[in-house]
């Protein structure tokens, strides 16, 4: 039997934490405290004193903040929508490009409302409401996918965890932002650290980002992280207009938004805002390192839709970058995986952005030219959106006499072949099939875990094998057998036949990622989905043309255009023939589930309202699946609205419309083969 609270204790209760949560948003989302932290730790030890006594705690209350056990390791957790990056700009030019070609794409001659903020340097996160208390959260992680950081994200006292909106709880919500760490407390952690003889973190967005993935949440709690919110994903129960109306929403219910937010007319507007940021960029508590536009009109973004990993309606402006003064040691070619010849500088270390560099990129011998780079040069180089370093230019009036020129190589580091340039390309490039530097990145690619999965066949196992020539190519893998293994370094008995093991479970697997695993130029994991879900079997890749490919929504031309070049050439279909015959067995689930839904719900659009026996995530995957495509709000091309239990204005706009409108029971019923046949209306 539950045990009845006083109400006297259950009325303080409620009273402390309604008080205590009002104190938070002042303190960490205003930074406007109305109390001292003294009168602050004196409520809250009386809140916890009460929901220790009489065992009542509500979801909200801040004592739930910390108190979970240490992880083993952080679940993962799939976003209902992807969480896309964005585009980058790193010139005014190329935002009015962007402009541009937005107006093209709609067709449009006049002046868009567009939207500008700072672009926040920390770790992205999603925030997932439901019943109007936060459920979960989770890292971006590969944009389909993230790590399940709950416990970790409640210890940020700037979270709320319950939304306080001011009208109607929307049934699941999907809030997007940034955690961050303040630069002063940055400062104070690695002052901490160097105390206590840890390493100190490179900048605050490590340091964000380590402190979110901390496995024991009371070291999250130690470290005074902050949230930005400025997006969302999937809403059920709760429609916006526009990204203006949904930052006054998620202002007015108490999560803390940009520092500077704006909504302006026209992309000189937009680069008016964008000079501003820049210009009080030094102010700001946090660092930031661009801008971002948005269109500002929710409809407008539909219309434009996404690419392959990025929405065509925003860009990251991203300011110049931090620079430093080094010396250039000497000038290194790396053989990459495609085999292109990269010039690396080996450079006196510098701190530039809080980060040592110590090499950096010089792209190609066309840019050494045109830069008249030589060894001993003092270089400046860069950051670029304060990551990746590079050599600017070199300061020639610095010059002793004695610094050098450096050619492009004739021979490759690695395997001493000819480099080639192929017409039209500033790249050199080493073209011998078993040249060791490209053998070895293309196997631990291809073995990777988002590839052929093979445990045990990590970097130094590969270089090991390598090395004894017993592998010259991935297709090598699959001719190895025990006896080559036991005799090597670090094998035994056991551990061979581990990796034998690996390598044989290998050869089934799906049709996507073995696409992913033979390392083709532009050809991520969700590009490889996309082309899986179009071409039944492997051979039917065979000689596609890249008019096939980019027929394909979101496939873009440059994806296309490596697909069909890998699959045109006569080498390659011979290694994949070769790879068949060792007994690879490709299954393909995403042209399964595709064919399925030719059947079923091909060409179906639905929209789903109201409380239902399964979550809205769950129904939209299912929609997905068999063809169907779930959306988020009801218009003319809508052909079913599912209605559950007290739906909201979805359904007056269904009935306005004549869209039919289904229980879920209806909707279950479709999904049966007799639905090809009988549609309900």
């Amino acid at each position: 039997m539950m045990k009845r609270i006083p109400e006297a204790a259950r009325t303080e209760i409620e009273g402390l934490v309604a008080d205590l949560n009002e104190h938070s948003y002042r303190y960490y989302v205003l930074d406007d405290p109305t109390i001292p932290d003294a009168e602050y730790d004196r409520m809250y030890r009386r809140l916890l004193d009460l929901e220790t006594e009489h065992g009542y705690v509500l979801p909200d209350s801040p004592t739930q903040r910390v108190g979970s056990s240490p992880l083993d390791k952080f679940d993962k957790i799939r976003h209902t929508e992807p969480m896309l990056s964005l585009e980058n700009a790193f010139s005014h030019d190329e935002i009015i490009e962007f402009d541009q070609r937005v107006k093209r794409l709609l067709k449009s001659s006049g002046d868009l409302d567009y939207t500008v903020e700072p672009k926040y340097d920390g770790l992205a996160i999603e925030l997932t409401y439901r019943k109007g208390f936060l459920w979960k959260a989770s890292t971006r992680g590969d944009g389909y996918e993230g790590e399940d950081v709950t416990e970790n994200i409640k210890t940020i006292r700037s979270v709320p965890l319950k939304l306080e909106p001011g009208g109607r709880i929307p049934e699941e919500f999907d809030i997007r932002g940034e955690v961050f760490m303040d630069i002063v407390e940055f400062e104070k952690l690695n002052q901490e650290r160097e105390k206590n003889g840890d390493q100190a973190f490179a900048n605050p967005r490590n340091a964000a980002a380590g402190s979110v993935r901390q496995l024991d949440p009371s070291i999250t709690a130690s470290r005074r992280l902050h949230l930005v919110c400025y997006g969302i994903g999937a809403a059920q129960g709760i429609s916006f207009a526009s990204q203006m109306q949904l930052i006054q929403w998620l202002r007015n219910a108490r999560f803390p938004v940009p520092a500077l937010f704006k909504k302006v007319p026209g992309i000189d507007a937009c680069l008016a805002v964008v000079r501003e940021i820049e210009t009080r960029r030094a102010s700001f508590t946090f660092e930031t390192d661009g801008a971002v536009i948005k269109v500002n009109d929710f409809a407008l973004q539909k219309k434009l839709g996404t690419k392959t990993r990025e929405p065509r309606w925003a860009i990251a402006y991203k300011f110049a970058a931090h620079q430093g003064l080094a010396q250039i040691i000497t000038i290194l070619p790396s053989v990459g995986r495609t085999g292109i010849i990269t010039p690396v500088a080996e450079l006196t270390p510098v701190q530039i952005g809080g980060v040592t560099v110590s090499h950096s990129s010089l792209h190609n011998w066309d840019e050494i030219e045109r830069k008249d780079i030589r060894v001993g040069d003092t270089a400046v180089v860069e950051r670029a959106g304060d990551v990746i370093p590079h050599v600017i230019s070199v300061l020639k009036e610095k010059r002793t006499g004695t610094e050098r020129p450096f050619p492009a190589p004739k021979n490759c580091p690695a395997c001493g072949g000819v480099l080639v340039r192929e017409e039209g390309e500033v790249a050199i490039r080493c073209i011998t099939l078993d040249c060791p530097a490209q053998v070895r990145e293309k196997i631990i690619h291809f073995a990777s875990r988002g590839g052929m999965d093979i445990e045990g066949l990590g970097e130094k196992n590969v270089e090991l094998l390598c090395e004894k020539g017993l592998i010259k190519h991935f297709a090598d893998i699959y001719a190895l057998s025990k006896e080559d293994l036991i005799p090597l370094p670090r094998f035994g008995e056991k551990s061979a036949s581990n990796l034998i093991q690996a390598i044989a479970a290998s050869k089934k697997t799906t049709l996507s990622r073995f696409l992913f695993a033979l390392g083709i130029s532009q050809v991520g994991e969700y590009a490889a989905k996309l082309i899986a879900r179009n071409f039944e079997i492997l051979q039917a890749l065979y000689r596609v043309e890249a008019e096939r490919l980019t027929a394909i929504p979101q496939i873009g031309e440059k994806t296309a255009h490596a697909l069909a070049a890998f699959f045109q050439d006569d080498g390659n279909i011979k290694t994949l023939d070769h790879l068949i015959a060792f007994g690879l067995s490709l299954v393909n689930p995403d042209f399964a589930s595709r064919r399925q839904s030719a059947r079923i719900l091909d060409g179906l659009t639905f929209v789903i309202t109201g409380t239902l026996p399964e979550s809205r995530a769950d129904i939209e995957a299912l929609i997905e699946q068999n063809g169907g495509h779930a959306a988020a709000s009801v218009s003319k091309s809508t052909n079913y609205v599912i209605a559950g239990e007290a739906p909201g204005s979805k359904l007056q706009k269904a009935a306005a419309l004549g869209i039919p409108v289904i229980s879920y029971s209806d909707f279950a019923d479709m999904l049966k083969p007799k639905a090809k046949q009988q549609r309900l209306f």
